[in-house]
Parts: C-alpha cells; structure tokens; sequence
C-alpha cells in the first residue's frame, strides 16, 4: 500500500500546481475548455474482471501481446498478470510497482517497475509473452519517479514522469537521449500513445487537463491539442490515453470518464460515464472475437478491468 499511497499523494499535489514552466500552454494553447458534451455513439459497458477494495486492488495499466493475451499492471499487489479472452487469468509473475506497460516491436512485452512519483530509482523490464511463467529482466534501470510507456519503431522508450519536466527518452541500448528529453519540456505527463510520428501525452498536474502532441522528431515544437479544462475545480486528472479509430480516447481518472478527442481540430465528446477512477485505456487487439475497431478495455484503481463495447 505504501508505494500506492505515494503514488496518489504526488499526483494529487502535482495536480495543485497551475501555470508550471514547459506545460502544454507554453505552446499554442487552445481556447478555453468548455465541458465535453456526451458523444453520439451509443456505449456497452461489461466487468471483464471484478475489482476488490478501491485503491487497494489497484489495476494500473493494461496492453494486448497480440497473441491473445491482455498483460496487466497491478500496481498494489507487485505483479503483472496475463489473461485469456474469457477472463480465466492465465499466468501472473513479481513486479516492484508496474505501471505502464507496452509490446516492443521485436514481439517482447516492456513494463515499467518502481512506478512512484517518490520513489528513489525505477526501470523498465522485458519479458517474453510466449513463455509459460515469464521472467522479466532489466532492460532500464536508475530512472526515478516514472509512470508512463510508449516504444516506438526502432525500439526507443518514452517515459512519462507527473513530478518532472520532460518525457525521458532512452535509446534502445539504454542510454538517454538527453537532448530530446530536453526539448520535449512538458511538465507532469501521465499517458502516452505513439499514433505515426507523433507521440501523444495525457498531462495530470496541469490544471486545465492538456493532451499534447509531440513530433518524433521535432519535440521542440509540441503543441496542445486540446484543454479539457479550465480550472482547479474541474481538473480531470487525466490518465492514460489510447489512439482509437482515427481518434484519441483518454481516461479521466478523477471523473470517471473515457473522453474522445479528435487529434486534428481538438473537438471532444465524453464517451463513457461512471467509471471507477479509471487508469488505463487499450484498444482489443488479437484478443478473443473483440473487434479492435468497437472494443476497449480499461482497468480502474477499483480493481475491474471492464469491457466497453462502441457502437
């Protein structure tokens, strides 16, 4: 419970913090956010897997093998955990506080451990989906306060950091990328999806609850795509965040919303209500008969992983 406490103390104090250098309003910021109205899509919620005690059964992050596997970062209970399409949990193996958690282009599954805002040192690790009881090994270690993960092409990690300013950048051999990191100088970023040669990041402790976007390779010049906020009293704490038909679909964790953004004018809609402080969004890719064009999961800090079915 301790690394989780941690967890949520820095990022709700984080998201106190208004008008930090290098947040998403020092470029090109849109007009005032209006609250998103509902979307047209008609929505199907189901309970994939039923949750424990809100907080203390903490699900944080979720991510398809694209084998039929959905890989999930309980982040209480130290463990990764690895289900088949009809729910039975499959295998589930040690993790120091798993966070994001993302497939390689190389087939292999990446999982940050150590995720804490506080926490000292944190990494990535790297195991073999294929395997009966994986064995995760370092592949990244001594990065701190981390939470985040996306890997592009050529195998590069992006990590995202709530306390900090700049998404980490490390080369696939480990080392990192400081001059990149440097200019991709946004402030307390939680979610991130890489749609082409854009990566998109979902920004917690800004109060007027970003989305930004970050050319590959020209991270200087990253702009917000929307603000889906205008104030302390109506801050999202925006989660993860997930490219979804042509659109990005971001998780509000304080109000327990998946909201749709599109990426090209900013316009966006609330296309679930009701959740329990939902954390992670992935779309259903090779899982069961899910069909990836109408199916999401998502997983909550209450501990379900739930089914949304769009259209």
């Amino acid at each position: 419970m301790r690394t989780h406490s941690m967890k949520v103390v820095g990022s709700l104090l984080a998201a106190l913090v208004l008008g930090l250098p290098g947040t998403a309003a020092a470029a090109a910021a849109p007009p005032a956010a209006a609250a998103p109205a509902s979307c047209q899509e008609q929505t199907k919620v189901e309970v994939f897997r039923k949750g424990g005690v809100p907080l203390l059964d903490w699900r944080e992050n979720l991510e398809f093998d694209g084998r039929g596997t959905l890989w999930v970062a309980h982040i209480t209970k130290h463990r990764v955990e690895g289900y088949a399409p009809d729910g039975t949990l499959r295998t589930s193996f040690p993790v120091s506080g798993p966070g994001g958690i993302r497939r390689g282009p190389d087939g292999m599954m990446y999982v940050n451990f150590g995720v804490n805002p506080l926490r000292p040192a944190g990494g990535i690790m790297r195991f073999d989906p294929t395997a009966a009881t994986p064995k995760p090994e370092k592949v990244v270690d001594g990065i701190t306060g981390i939470n985040g993960l996306a890997i592009d092409a050529e195998g590069n990690f992006y990590v995202s950091r709530e306390l900090a300013t700049g998404i980490l950048k490390i080369r696939p051999d480990g080392t990192r990328d400081e001059e990149w990191t440097r200019k991709a100088n946004v402030f307390g970023t939680n979610g991130l999806e890489i749609v082409g040669d854009q990566l998109y990041a979902s920004v917690i402790t800004d109060t007027r609850s970003p989305v930004v976007r970050i050319p590959l390779k020209d991270p200087a010049h990253h702009t917000a795509v929307t603000e889906l906020s205008s104030g302390i009293l109506g801050i999202k704490l925006l989660d993860d965040l997930t490219s979804f038909g042509g659109d990005l679909v971001v998780a509000s964790f304080r109000d327990g919303e998946l909201i749709r953004v599109n990426p090209e004018s900013g316009r966006s809609c609330v296309l679930v209500k009701g959740l329990r402080m939902p954390s992670s969004v992935r779309v259903a890719r090779a899982f069961g008969d899910n069909d990836p064009r109408r199916t999401l999961f998502v997983v909550e800090a209450s501990g379900r992983i739930l089914k949304v079915t769009v259209g």
